[in-house]
């Protein structure tokens, strides 16, 4: 069953791609996976997902030895600060930066390291009070700042748009941050590229492909719901 939704879900991103002119290897699926146990990761894995998304440090810490080292792990939930040196050495890309402190930490542990890492903006594009997140007139501010830290690389952005029952709803939001990525790209700041525009989730990924995004976030259509009392 697992395997059939995550087909189900590559076939909806190719035809996605399709419609917007896009060649299929510009989009990243990263099947989320919080609070699913490592059964059910390692079923998707069997049907081709090599990239998975945890919310939580805990998970991801739990999670990591117990499946194939081929595995890349994304930080897609807030990070605290105190929780960065636990999962620096584990994932290949945090999504979700919202803060020059936590950029601050996260090059000081990188920095102990000896590791370059990886980061997106988390942006809130909604400005949703319940959602992290700097805001879209912020943005261009905190990466310049971020950008001058040690040992860290900014790849471009994040947005997690507003759950909407219609998925034209949120066009407009990916629109804006599709813009707002090319207006940080036109100012060539030193350690900045937007190559990454990390938006779209189960209920609306196809209309987020449709307007730039290069990486979604899968968790329902290929999980099914979330169950909060399952252990890693």
């Amino acid at each position: 069953m697992l395997q059939d939704n995550y087909k189900k879900v590559e076939e909806h991103i190719a035809a996605a791609c399709m419609r917007a002119g896009r060649d299929r290897s510009e989009v990243t699926l990263i099947a989320v996976s919080k609070t699913k146990p490592v059964e059910m990761l390692r079923e998707v894995y069997e049907a081709g997902a090599r990239i998975f998304g945890e919310n939580k440090v805990q998970e991801i810490c739990e999670k990591y030895d117990k499946l194939p080292s081929d595995v890349s792990w994304h930080m897609i939930g807030h990070l605290q600060r105190n929780k960065v040196r636990q999962v620096i050495d584990k994932v290949a890309l945090i999504h979700s930066v919202d803060s020059y402190r936590l950029a601050q930490e996260i090059s000081v542990q990188a920095q102990k390291r000896g590791l370059t890492i990886p980061i997106l903006v988390e942006v809130n594009i909604a400005g949703e009070e319940s959602k992290f997140g700097i805001s879209a007139d912020d943005t261009i501010q905190l990466v310049e700042e971020i950008s001058l830290l040690p040992n860290l690389r900014i790849q471009g952005l994040m947005t997690i748009a507003p759950i909407v029952s219609d998925p034209e709803d949120n066009r407009a939001y990916f629109r804006q941050i599709k813009q707002l990525s090319v207006d940080i790209k036109n100012k060539n700041i030193d350690n900045v590229c937007m190559e990454i525009l990390s938006m779209g989730m189960t209920g609306d990924y196809e209309v987020a492909i449709e307007e730039g995004a290069t990486m979604v976030r899968v968790g329902t259509g290929i999980f099914g719901a979330r169950n909060y009392s399952n252990k890693a």
